[in-house]
């Protein structure tokens, strides 16, 4: 780590401890951490740019973090295709990266402007959640997938025992239920699209709650379509409000 200044290193070793994992290369670590904001103006003084920033990484973690949740909802058992959908994607939406990234203290190591920084950056969901799947895929280069596998198994395992015992209720029929209980007309759903040969469909399907709301939903079936679509409209959170007058 020659090329790095000591106070790096003292933080990449001070990371090492709170995410249980040693990188061989220091600068995958540093990369992992490093938002686009972050130095600003200032030119690179080192042959390996330390400002290079997460972007990337981002996009290979989130191939990796998938690949593990569809593993572990597989060994599981979970229910059918759908329900291992459904809960896959609650495991690895920003929400629950960001929740990891604060349990594994990334938000202190991180590598931002001090304007960001200023605007709460450290903690911001949308951050943390990039820096999480940076960091996963960071973990998956530097020591391969069992390696990513440990540092997914420290952190995902209190959110998977959760989920895994769940009783994951259907979205449409917990739509139709919020929707009655706050005074709203039934949803109705549309088939806005459909596209593809017809052995392999593709349906676009919209619901509508009137005085309240729209959101679409894509699937392989309509019915897959319709469950999407109602999950879509339950995640706009709209429904603490009163029906319309009009």
């Amino acid at each position: 780590m020659s090329e790095i200044p000591k106070p790096m290193q003292m933080r990449i070793k001070s990371l090492e401890t709170d995410i249980g994992y040693q990188f061989k290369d220091k600068y995958l670590a540093i990369r992992a951490l490093t938002h686009s904001s972050y130095g600003d103006g200032k030119k690179s003084t080192s042959k390996r740019d330390l400002r290079d920033n997460y972007e990337r990484l981002e996009f290979l973690g989130d191939r990796v973090l998938g690949l593990l949740t569809a593993d572990r909802l597989f060994a599981l058992g979970i229910g059918s295709e759908g329900a291992m959908a459904r809960k896959l994607n609650a495991l690895v939406r920003k929400e629950a990266c960001a929740k990891v990234a604060r349990k594994a203290n990334l938000g202190a190591y991180l590598l931002i402007s001090p304007s960001e920084e200023r605007q709460g950056g450290r903690d911001k969901t949308s951050i943390l959640g990039d820096v999480c799947e940076a960091m996963m895929a960071a973990i998956y280069l530097d020591g391969g997938l069992k390696e990513a596998a440990k540092f997914y198994d420290r952190f995902w395992k209190h959110e998977l025992a959760n989920i895994s015992n769940q009783t994951t209720k259907d979205p449409k029929t917990e739509l139709q239920e919020q929707v009655s209980a706050n005074g709203f007309n039934l949803p109705e759903y549309h088939v806005i699209e459909r596209t593809g040969p017809d052995h392999r469909p593709i349906f676009i399907v919209e619901v509508v709650i009137d005085g309240l709301g729209k959101a679409q939903g894509t699937g392989k079936s309509k019915k897959d379509a319709e469950r999407y679509a109602a999950k879509h409209f339950l995640d706009m959170n709209l429904l603490g409000q009163t029906p319309s007058d009009g």
